[in-house]
């Protein structure tokens, strides 16, 4: 069979297959276990130390004390490359991973996140 005999033969044999990819955003997608998406902040449970600050190695953290005892974290979802290591600093677990991973946005102001106690969810 000669070269272009084959390539049509295997064109054709995966026309009538179903795709190997998913049907997103039409369906919903599998996230694997362990994905590393968007972090969440508890903001009762941070103490301010920074540490997460200090070892986000894409500086996408900023921690500002807003009162006594009580601070805030605004997160650059631009910015960050969502290794954990903010997670990982964290002794407090003041931080975690989620499994969001639909970041998306057409305005690049709504990627910087505030999160705060006054916030009833944790992001």
């Amino acid at each position: 069979m000669t070269a272009i005999g084959k390539m049509f033969s295997e064109v054709f044999s995966h026309l009538f297959k179903k795709p190997a990819t998913e049907a997103y955003p039409f369906s919903a997608p599998q996230v694997p276990t362990g994905l590393r998406g968007m972090i969440r902040f508890f903001a009762d449970k941070c103490i301010g130390c920074k540490l997460c600050m200090r070892d986000c190695p894409a500086e996408a953290i900023t921690i500002t004390k807003v009162a006594d005892k009580q601070f805030e974290a605004t997160f650059d979802l631009d910015s960050c490359i969502y290794c954990s290591q903010c997670v990982e600093s964290c002794n407090k677990n003041a931080l975690e991973t989620s499994s969001n991973f639909e970041l998306a946005q057409l305005d690049k102001a709504k990627l910087k996140v505030t999160f705060s106690l006054k916030d009833k969810e944790p992001i």
